[in-house]
C-alpha cells in the first residue's frame, strides 16, 4: 500500500498538531460478565487476566492447542478478522459456567487519538479511566501511541465535536503502528503463528500463570527451543505489495506483511523471516525490489 498525498498530508498534520483522531469503530468488541468470568478467560488467554485490578487491561492471544494464535485481543477489544475465533471460543467453553456473553462491536464506537501530543491515562499500556466528554460518558484507554476513547456508538458524532481533533484516515494510522513496529492479526499474524516468533511474549505472555490453551508448546519454546521465524523490519528499494515473496539468495525465507511509505523512513514492512535472514542481510522482493533486514522499531 502506497501513502497517498492525501495521507502524507494528514501524517503531516498530525506531525504538527500532535493529533489525529482515527475512528476504529469497526474493531470487534466482547463484554463478559457473571462471578466466572474472570476465573474463565485466565484459562483461554496468554496473559494473566486475573492479576487485572479496576482500571488495568492487558494484551493476550487466543491459541490453539498446538500453540498456534486464533487471534490477539486487548481484553475483550480484537480485530474484526478474528472476533468470530474469539466469540466461538467463549460460547464453546463457557458452558456450565457463571458467564455471560454480550457483543458489543456495533454497540460501542473506538475513536483513537495517535501522535505525540496524543492525552495518555494511567501508568502503562492498556490503563483506562471513566470520564465524560462533551456531555457523553466515555471510557479512556491508554495505548502506545496515544489514547482510545470508547463511548456508546449513537453519541460517537457528539464526542468527536467535542473533542475538536482532526480526523484522520486509517492508513496514517498504520504508517505509525508499522514504525513502531506492531504487528497486526490479519496481516503479519495468522494462525501459523507462534507467539514468540512474532516477538509477542513480552507483551502477551505470562509464564507464571496457570494453564491455557496451548500452554505447553509456548513454553516449551520458549524454555527450550528456538523459533524458525521472527517479526523483523524491512527497508525498502521501492514500495511493494502484502503478499510478495521474499528470498535469501534461492530460498524464500518470508513473505511481506504491513507494507507502507513513510515520511520519515521511506517505503518500509513488516515480515516474519526465517532466522537465516539475519539482521542486515538483503533479500530479493518479488521479481525486482530489495530488502534490507532490521530490527523493531526502525
Amino acid at each position: 500500500m502506497a501513502t497517498t498525498l492525501d495521507q502524507t498530508a494528514d501524517e503531516q498534520r498530525i506531525a504538527h498538531d500532535g493529533c489525529g483522531l482515527v475512528d476504529r469503530s469497526e474493531r470487534g468488541k466482547l463484554a463478559l460478565t457473571g462471578l466466572g468470568a474472570k476465573r474463565f478467560l485466565q484459562g483461554q488467554v496468554t496473559n494473566d487476566v486475573e492479576a487485572l485490578e479496576p482500571g488495568q487491561g492487558c494484551y493476550a492471544a487466543v491459541l490453539t492447542p498446538k500453540g498456534k494464535m486464533l487471534g490477539d485481543l486487548r481484553i475483550l477489544d480484537t480485530e474484526r478478522s478474528a472476533l468470530q475465533e474469539l466469540f466461538n471460543m467463549i460460547r464453546r467453553y463457557k458452558l456450565g459456567r457463571d458467564v455471560e456473553l454480550h457483543k458489543r462491536t456495533l454497540e460501542r464506537a473506538l475513536l483513537s487519538l495517535v501522535g505525540p501530543l496524543a492525552p495518555v491515562v494511567g501508568t502503562a499500556e492498556h490503563d483506562s479511566v471513566r470520564d465524560t466528554i462533551g456531555g457523553v460518558p466515555v471510557s479512556l484507554v491508554r495505548t502506545d501511541v496515544g489514547t482510545d476513547v470508547i463511548c456508546d456508538a449513537g453519541r460517537a458524532a457528539e464526542v468527536k465535536a467535542a473533542l475538536g481533533v482532526p480526523e484522520v484516515d486509517e492508513a496514517v494510522a498504520e504508517i505509525v503502528r508499522v514504525e513502531s513496529g506492531r504487528p497486526r492479526y490479519g496481516i503479519d499474524l495468522d494462525d501459523s503463528v507462534i507467539p514468540q516468533e512474532a516477538g509477542l511474549n513480552e507483551r502477551a505472555v505470562n509464564f507464571e500463570k496457570g494453564c491455557y490453551v496451548g500452554q505447553e508448546t509456548v513454553a516449551r519454546l520458549f524454555y527450550r527451543g528456538k523459533p524458525n521465524r521472527h517479526l523483523r523490519g524491512l527497508r525498502l528499494s521501492e514500495p511493494v505489495a502484502t503478499g510478495e515473496p521474499l528470498r535469501l539468495g534461492e530460498r524464500e525465507v518470508g513473505r511481506v506483511g504491513s507494507s507502507v511509505v513513510s515520511p520519515a523512513h521511506g517505503p518500509i514492512a513488516l515480515a516474519l523471516v526465517r532466522r537465516e535472514a539475519a539482521l542486515g542481510e538483503r533479500l530479493t522482493v518479488g521479481e525486482a525490489a530489495t530488502a534490507v533486514v532490521e530490527a523493531l522499531p526502525f
